[in-house]
């Protein structure tokens, strides 16, 4: 095979005689009679009917025999064979048509037939150019394999490879499914803001922006609970939204600083009546867009059928370590714990902060199986109620299933007061040097003294679901374009 530049030049080589011969390689649109899918459905009667019909596609393979030629068409994922004849396309007209490349779209005209194998194929009496490809496609027998290309060049890998295809087509439908299943449970879909004054409802480093117009800076969102918690304030009391949050962390096999989540609010209810929801709306979704309620998640089986098993962090730290939930009760003892487990503590670091590190090292990676994990410590829970016989803990869990957390859902602090006590903690963090801290949201407290109900809340992380739904490894095969390092600018001569 020519080298790339050999073949760029071809092609535009082409590109240049089709121009003058008055081909358009470019044209605005063209009327199909069937999509390449419908085709396919509906072939029988088709062929038995003989109609002539019209569709378009990518050219995908090729293979000429002189005054012959077979391809196959692509159009959303369905081929299908096209049967091209000089002698019922006319010479000048076949001579053009061998001007086209593999990469190219072409509308047919002609009727379908069975080949001698029993192949589906249009027999092409007129035909279109509807766009010329100046770059060949990836190789299909060998596929698209390079990492870095595939994340990069997307259009490429979901053309190379169709596995790549079927999880963000699954991941479509989960999102519909989710959206079906809240919406029956008369929740509402809402939308938030994502630019806001104030970064709030999670711990997390935010994104900064500047508003010419308004002279003022601006934050991409972090979460959109204080706004949704907002809207329960003024009356509405089953609300979601499907949303980009914007975390200006690390890039991890689990992190990109641009995601998607579910997040989504309940009045009258609290973390233990979400727990009941997440299970049946997993297994629900499951089920929907899986046909079962099982994963096969790396070499793991997943059982999403409920009940799923509830610990609390403490517990959870004795069932998958040495350490015993004694050991676990003050600030000097987890302290040694954490010293004795090489985990990196700062100096301004609280008990439940520690704990919680604990707790990610010792036993997060062990939770294949779905598993609530409740009762977090106050210090890392600014958001969360308080248990009623214990305030040193509130009621929160995370879900983990495959050694991932999945969702972070708890009974929301309703109480002004003690909310705005939490809020200042979390400035005093935030002087002591933690830049995840969260600030003192005055409207939101404002909001909150109007009153909002007893409600629990919920986000789950929409592309680690999707992992776990298509059995992917990494967050960065389950988005579209995920982020990565600056590539170094070329010019189209460099990269030839």
């Amino acid at each position: 095979m020519a080298n790339l530049a050999d073949e760029l030049q071809q092609r535009q080589h082409k590109l240049a005689e089709l121009r003058n011969k008055g081909t358009n390689p470019y044209p605005q649109r063209y009327e199909r009679t069937h999509s390449i899918a419908e085709l396919i459905r509906q072939k029988d009667k088709l062929v038995a009917d003989e109609l002539k019909i019209k569709t378009a596609g990518r050219i995908v393979t090729w293979r000429g025999h002189g005054k012959t030629c077979f391809a196959h068409l692509d159009s959303d994922g369905t081929r299908i064979q096209i049967y091209v004849r000089q002698d019922q396309l006319g010479e000048a007209d076949y001579q053009q048509f061998k001007l086209l490349d593999i990469g190219d779209f072409v509308g047919v005209e002609g009727s379908l037939f069975y080949t001698r194998t029993n192949e589906l194929t249009i027999v092409v009496d007129k035909y279109n150019l509807l766009t010329k490809s100046l770059r060949p496609l990836p190789e299909k027998w060998h596929g698209l394999k390079d990492v870095e290309t595939r994340y990069r060049q997307r259009y490429l890998d979901l053309l190379a490879n169709p596995d790549v295809r079927r999880i963000f087509l699954l991941r479509s439908r989960l999102i519909q499914a989710i959206r079906d299943y809240l919406n029956q449970q008369d929740f509402i879909e809402v939308e938030t803001p994502m630019m806001q004054p104030l970064p709030g409802g999670a711990t997390a480093r935010p994104f900064i922006t500047h508003h010419n117009a308004l002279d003022m800076d601006l934050y991409l969102r972090i979460a959109p609970e204080l706004y949704l918690k907002r809207l329960l304030v003024g009356g509405f009391e089953r609300v979601y939204e499907i949303n980009r949050n914007f975390r200006n962390e690390g890039l991890s096999t689990e992190h990109n600083p641009e995601f998607t989540m579910l997040e989504f609010y309940m009045a009258y209810a609290d973390y233990n009546k979400l727990m009941d929801f997440t299970e049946d709306m997993l297994a629900s979704l499951a089920q929907q867009v899986l046909g079962k309620q099982q994963l096969e998640y790396a070499d793991k089986t997943i059982e999403l059928t409920p009940p799923w098993k509830r610990l609390t962090m403490l517990e959870a730290i004795a069932a998958h370590s040495s350490i015993k939930e004694t050991e676990l009760g003050d600030l000097k003892q987890v302290q040694d714990i954490a010293g004795e487990l090489n985990i990196p503590v700062d100096k301004h670091d609280s008990w439940g902060k520690i704990v919680q590190k604990i707790f990610e090292q010792v036993a997060e990676p062990k939770l294949i199986q779905p598993t609530f994990i409740i009762d977090f410590p106050t210090e890392v829970s600014p958001l969360s109620k308080a248990k009623p016989d214990n305030p040193a803990l509130v009621e929160r869990f995370e879900l983990f299933i495959g050694g991932k957390e999945i969702a972070n859902a708890f009974s929301e602090l309703n109480d002004p007061q003690d909310q705005r006590r939490r809020f200042e903690a979390q400035v005093a963090e935030r002087a002591a040097g933690d830049d995840e801290a969260q600030y003192l949201d005055e409207d939101f407290l404002r909001a909150l003294e109007h009153g909002m109900p007893p409600t629990a809340g919920e986000g789950i992380g929409i592309d680690r679901l999707v992992m776990l739904f298509t059995n992917s490894q990494s967050i960065r095969e389950v988005i579209l374009f995920p982020q990565l390092r600056g590539e170094k600018q070329t010019t189209t001569r460099d990269k030839e």
